[in-house]
């Protein structure tokens, strides 16, 4: 058994979500959005590059020692899996293996807003998951894909980096390809998709303006696209996909995204009452027709107060929806405030003081201290 599988199965044990190693501090985990050390040595940096190089293949190693960081899969010995960063620092290696239920999750176990079911329900068009990084979009995308898998007869590739949950072919065919290993790139991925017969196209993260651009091509032309970016809330998503592409093409991408962009879903976790878990509470987007002309007139700015106004259509603004899962008991107050837009209406909520903002008499601006930001 690999010496890294020790760390893996105690963190696992203690219900961590990552595990962190890094040369000069002894392992982290990550336990409900908290870092915190185990009780073990520091590590040294031969210690910690032997550890890592016992799960690597050897076309892995040659890369890896290049300089180059590593993304990829791994499969402890009992069978737990992981998806793994490992990269270089100043004082050695480090590694980040993030903890994969081998079950996939469901959107009743997640407890999404229904219209996300009804996203899943769209022929063509595309659908985006946003949030910054270790905010669960994996995950809710894992379950939409499921959800696909388990009530629609469906071609379904799947482009990611690398390859998370497993996805067993059950009313649809799930094809799920790896980036490095199966393919040198989201873009060329998803241009051989197009040429696949696809019914769905899973783009694991549109990170560059080639990428883009292919996915808007395939959710023009009949497929539906989902896809991830690492932005928080639907206008900075929109304002992301039209600044990616030259300028040039600025007026075409408005008008797909007025066209065909149908969803997006921005989300952020936030502890549970207990603080033994986090709940993704989620920002929405449903496109329609005044969100359209606002896309099309350059207003994307005047788009919250039509999330605002949309709960008929599933739409909310993201502090609607963290003060909506305050009420319902669902999150801790006081961290839901923490990732609140607007904190004044959440102070009431709050029970440590230390946490709370200076009110600016002079503008009734908030002005943040410590952390908060």
């Amino acid at each position: 058994m690999p010496r890294i599988d020790s760390f893996l199965k105690l963190g696992l044990a203690q219900g961590c979500s990552d595990v962190h190693l890094a040369v000069g501090i002894p392992p982290m985990l990550r336990m409900n959005g908290d870092l915190m050390p185990i009780k073990f040595r520091e590590l040294a940096d031969t210690e910690l590059e032997s550890y890592v190089t016992e799960i690597l293949s050897d076309s892995q190693k040659d890369v890896f020692y290049t300089g180059k960081d590593l993304d990829f899969s791994y499969v402890a010995e009992e069978g737990s899996r992981f998806r793994v960063n490992l990269f270089h620092k100043d004082t050695g290696v480090g590694a980040v293996f993030r903890y994969i239920p081998n079950e996939v999750p469901t959107l009743d176990k997640l407890d999404v807003p229904p219209v996300i079911r009804e996203f899943c329900d769209y022929h063509q068009g595309m659908v985006l998951v946003t949030g910054s990084t270790g905010t669960g979009k994996s995950t809710t995308l894992a379950a939409m894909i499921d959800h696909l898998n388990c009530t629609r007869s469906l071609n379904i590739i799947s482009l990611e980096d690398p390859i998370e949950f497993v996805h067993p072919s059950k009313k649809s065919q799930v094809i799920q390809r790896e980036l490095g290993t199966h393919l040198t790139s989201f873009a060329d991925g998803v241009r051989s998709a197009m040429r696949e017969d696809p019914d769905v196209v899973l783009v694991g993260e549109m990170r560059d303006a080639d990428t883009i651009s292919m996915a808007m091509t395939a959710a023009e032309t009949g497929h539906l696209v989902l896809g991830t970016l690492h932005t928080t809330g639907a206008v900075k998503t929109i304002d992301r996909v039209i600044d990616a592409l030259p300028g040039d093409l600025r007026e075409q991408t408005k008008s797909f995204l007025s066209q065909s962009l149908k969803a997006v879903v921005s989300q952020v976790l936030v502890k549970t009452p207990d603080g033994r878990g986090r709940k993704a509470v989620m920002e929405i987007l449903v496109n329609n027709r005044a969100i359209s002309k606002l896309i099309m007139t350059d207003q994307s700015h005047q788009i919250p107060s039509q999330l605002q106004m949309g709960s008929d259509t599933g739409m909310q603004l993201m502090d609607q929806a963290l003060l909506s899962a305050i009420e319902a008991k669902e999150v801790d107050p006081e961290d839901a405030f923490r990732h609140a837009l607007d904190k004044r209406k959440f102070q009431r909520f709050v029970s440590d003081s230390n946490i709370l903002p200076v009110i600016d008499s002079s503008d009734s601006a908030l002005v943040e201290t410590g952390d908060i930001v």
